[in-house]
């Protein structure tokens, strides 16, 4: 007798879970392969952590408690920068998982598999990330890291809509903003294989601020409410840091973010 299939909840539980990176990043993409062929069941019978499993380094620090990392030319800064990168990367992978492990029962199958596929991009982008802080000599879990990240996350834990406003539609788009001036920085400092890795990620998490963006919309819709006075008003409630410009606002406009959205939110 052939067994009943893995849910989808179970197997997202498992991966929010497990707290090697590298094994995460195996179990993430596994998940998301899985759900793809139709292997696991659009069934959520096991609950979502409060916490991702976390790996013994690196050290999580409040913000204000980061060390500085100096100017880019230095090897010091430069492997700082990838690292906090290879941090925020980790992290996007479990806000992803939990995202269509949380929500995905009321939400729906297509969420569940945009989801996924952010999560199994995630997990992509950390494992270049790490690869590239080794050729440079070090790992990820050398240094500390911001421990603040995965706070948006529980803050909206009851509400989806909150949610997609401030990891997609906040977070993630900040990303959009600041990845091109890093980029250059990369290319002045003649290393084409990080400006590869970076192009890599701004392509695609353009694709992922859509996602979020389009599902939110989408709830919106059904309130018979302004989408931009609704984010704005889940931003001032559930946000505790500031929207910042400069604004990409040619990336931000692809994943859905028109400037009526963010402009006047702005500090």
């Amino acid at each position: 007798m052939q067994s009943a299939a893995q849910s989808v909840s179970s197997a997202i539980r498992g991966a929010l879970l497990t707290s090697d990176p590298r094994a995460k990043c195996f179990a993430t993409r596994d998940v998301a392969r899985r759900w793809r062929k139709g292997a696991l069941a659009f069934a959520f019978d096991e609950a979502m952590p409060e916490e991702p499993a976390r790996p013994e380094r690196p050290e999580l620090l409040p913000p204000n408690k980061m060390p500085k990392r100096g100017k880019f030319g230095s090897q010091r800064a430069r492997i700082a920068m990838w690292h906090s990168l290879a941090h925020i990367e980790f992290v996007a992978i479990d806000l992803a998982l939990d995202m269509a492990g949380r929500f995905g029962a009321e939400m729906g199958e297509e969420f569940v598999s945009d989801f996924l596929y952010v999560a199994a991009d995630e997990a992509m982008h950390f494992a270049l990330l790490s690869r590239k802080l080794e050729s440079m000599g070090s790992h990820y879990g050398a240094l500390p890291a911001h421990g603040g990240l995965w706070q948006a996350a529980h803050e909206t834990r009851h509400d989806v809509a909150a949610r997609l406003a401030i990891v997609p539609m906040v977070l993630e788009a900040r990303g959009l903003d600041v990845t091109p001036a890093t980029l250059e920085r990369v290319k002045a400092a003649g290393d084409e294989h990080g400006a590869k890795i970076l192009t890599r990620i701004l392509d695609d998490e353009i694709r992922h601020v859509g996602f979020g963006t389009k599902y939110f919309l989408r709830i919106v819709a059904d309130s018979g409410e302004r989408p931009e006075s609704v984010w704005k008003s889940l931003v001032r409630k559930h946000f505790r840091g500031l929207v910042k410009p400069p604004f990409n606002d040619s990336a931000r406009l692809a994943a859905g973010l028109s400037r009526g959205f963010y402009e006047d939110i702005a500090v």
